[in-house]
C-alpha cells in the first residue's frame, strides 16, 4: 500500500516562504529583539505625529502666514489705487517697509513679466496663490525659489506693475525644525537609555547560558551568582540547584562505587588464595580463569561507573596529546599515523580524555592493519577523526556498541576483545566535554571514528 501526499496550495507555501523570509530579518538575540520592541512602537508613534504635525499644524500655519502675505499686498494696492489717503507712492512703500516689511517697487505701464516662473506643487505655492486669489482682482505672479532668501509676487494694475519682496522666513513657522529635532532627539535619547537598560538585563541571561554551557563541557562554575530581574533569578537558582544534584550524584556514585569495590574484591581475594591452595589440577585452572576474568569485568565496571569526575580541566593542546597516545600505542607494533592540519588548546580533562582516545585508536589498532589520526578544527569545534581498513562495525550495530558490556563477539573471550565497555567510556568522556562521539564509514572500508569538542 503506497501513500501519497497531498502538496500543499500555492498561496500557503507563498505565505510559509514570506514567513521564513520575515524570520531570517529579525534579530537573533534576546537583546536585538528587545530593543526592536522598543524601537518600532517608538518610530511609529513619532512618524504618526509627524504626519499629523505637517497635515494639520504646518499646513495651517502656512496658510495663516500665507493669508497675511495676501492682506498686506491687497492693503498695499489699495491705498495705491485710493487718492484720499494722501500720500504719494514713496511715501506708501516707505510706510509698507516700516510697518509690514515689504520691498515695493513700481513699474509704470508695465504688464506681468514673460518670464516669470509658475507656482510649484508646494504647500507654500499653493497657499499663497489661494490666498492671494482671494483678496486681489488683478493679475499676479509669485516666485518663491529663485531666491534663496525671498519671495517675490507681481501684481498687473491698470497703471503699472507692482513688484514686493518680502523675506521667506516670514512664511515659515520656527516650531517645524523645532519639532523635527526635539523628535529626533527624544528618539535617539529614548534608544541610547533603552540600550543601557536592556543591555544589564541581558546580562545575567547571557551569563547564564556561559554558565550552562561551561558546565555542559564539564568545566565547574563556583563563581556563578543569581543575578538580574526575578524571572531570570529564578532560573539561574534552577541552575545551581540543577547543578548541585548532578554533583551529588556523582559523589554518591563514586562513594557507592568505592564500597561495592571493596566488597567485590575481598571475595574474589579469598577465591584465588583457595584456588592457590588446590595447586594446579585442571578445575583449579578453569576456575582461576574464570576469578582473572571476573576481576577484569569487576574493575571495567568500576571505572566505567566512577568516570574522571575529580578531575579538573586545564588547557590541553590536543595535538599534543594525540601524539603521546599514537607513541604509546605505536610501541606495541600498530601502524598509526598521525596527521594534526590545525592544534588547538582547550580545557579537558587531561587523563580521561586520553583514555577515551586510547580506546578508540586502541580498538581500530587491534582490528585494523593501517589507522590513520587526523585533527582537524571546523567553526567551534576541534575534530578528530580515527580512520582504519578493518572489517569495521554494521551500521545496524553502531548503536548497540556503545551499550555497557555489549560486544559483537557474544563468546566474552578475552582474546577477540575487551568487555564491552571501551567505546562505552570513551563516549561518556567526550559527551563529559560537551562533545560527540559517532561512528562511520571510513574512506579505506573500514570504520571511522569522529570526536567533536567544542572549544
Amino acid at each position: 500500500m503506497t501513500q501519497t501526499t497531498t502538496p500543499l496550495p500555492t498561496g500557503f507555501e507563498a505565505e510559509r516562504t514570506r514567513r521564513y523570509s520575515l524570520k531570517r530579518l529579525l534579530p537573533r538575540s534576546l537583546f536585538g529583539r528587545a530593543l526592536l520592541i522598543v524601537i518600532v512602537p517608538m518610530v511609529l508613534v513619532q512618524v504618526i505625529a509627524a504626519l499629523v504635525f505637517f497635515e494639520r499644524h504646518y499646513d495651517t500655519t502656512t496658510k495663516r502666514l500665507a493669508q497675511g502675505l495676501a492682506g498686506q499686498v491687497a492693503m498695499t494696492v489699495a491705498m495705491l489705487e485710493d487718492p484720499g489717503v494722501g500720500l504719494n507712492r514713496s511715501e506708501i512703500f516707505n510706510l509698507a517697509y516700516d510697518t509690514m516689511w515689504l520691498r515695493l517697487s513700481f513699474t509704470e505701464g508695465a504688464g506681468l513679466p514673460g518670464a516669470a516662473p509658475a507656482p510649484q506643487d508646494t504647500i507654500l505655492d499653493k497657499r499663497i496663490v489661494e490666498a492671494l486669489d482671494e483678496r486681489l482682482d488683478y493679475p499676479f505672479a509669485i516666485d518663491t525659489h529663485s531666491l534663496e532668501e525671498d519671495v517675490r509676487v507681481w501684481v498687473e494694475m491698470p497703471s503699472g506693475l507692482l513688484r514686493v519682496t518680502v523675506q521667506r522666513k516670514r512664511l515659515f513657522s520656527s516650531t517645524t525644525y523645532l519639532l523635527i529635532f526635539w523628535t529626533v532627539g527624544t528618539g535617539v535619547l529614548l534608544v541610547a537609555v533603552a540600550m543601557v537598560f536592556l543591555r544589564n538585563q541581558v546580562r545575567p541571561i547571557r551569563r547564564l547560558a556561559v554558565a550552562a554551557e561551561r558546565f555542559g563541557k564539564g568545566q565547574d562554575v563556583p563563581e556563578f551568582k543569581p543575578e538580574g530581574a526575578r524571572e531570570v533569578r529564578q532560573a539561574s537558582a534552577a541552575f545551581i540547584q540543577m547543578r548541585a544534584r548532578i554533583k551529588r550524584q556523582i559523589r554518591q556514585r563514586t562513594e557507592m562505587l568505592a564500597g561495592v569495590s571493596h566488597d567485590l574484591r575481598t571475595p574474589l581475594t579469598r577465591m584465588k588464595l583457595q584456588l592457590a591452595m588446590l595447586g594446579n589440577s585442571p578445575e583449579a585452572a578453569s576456575l582461576k580463569d574464570d576469578v582473572t576474568e571476573m576481576e577484569r569485568m569487576v574493575e571495567g565496571y568500576l571505572a566505567f561507573a566512577r568516570g574522571e569526575g575529580t578531575e579538573e580541566p586545564q588547557p590541553v593542546l590536543i595535538g599534543r596529546l594525540l601524539r603521546e597516545v599514537v607513541e604509546r600505542i605505536s610501541t606495541h607494533g600498530a601502524e598509526v599515523t598521525l596527521n594534526v592540519t590545525q592544534d588547538a588548546q582547550i580545557p579537558l580533562r587531561r587523563e580521561a580524555i586520553r583514555r577515551a582516545l586510547s580506546n578508540l585508536i586502541g580498538n581500530a589498532a587491534r582490528y585494523a592493519e593501517t589507522v590513520t589520526v587526523k585533527v582537524e578544527r571546523q567553526r567551534n569545534h576541534v575534530v578528530v577523526l580515527i580512520d582504519d581498513d578493518g572489517p569495521g562495525i554494521p551500521e545496524d550495530k553502531r548503536k548497540d556498541v556503545f551499550r555497557p558490556f555489549f560486544r559483537l563477539d557474544s563468546s566474552r573471550n578475552p582474546a577477540t576483545g575487551g568487555t564491552g565497555l571501551g567505546l562505552t567510556i570513551a563516549r561518556d568522556i567526550v559527551r563529559g566535554h560537551g562533545g560527540e562521539l559517532l561512528l562511520e564509514d571510513a574512506p579505506a572500508g573500514g570504520l571511522r571514528a569522529r570526536v567533536a569538542l567544542p572549544i
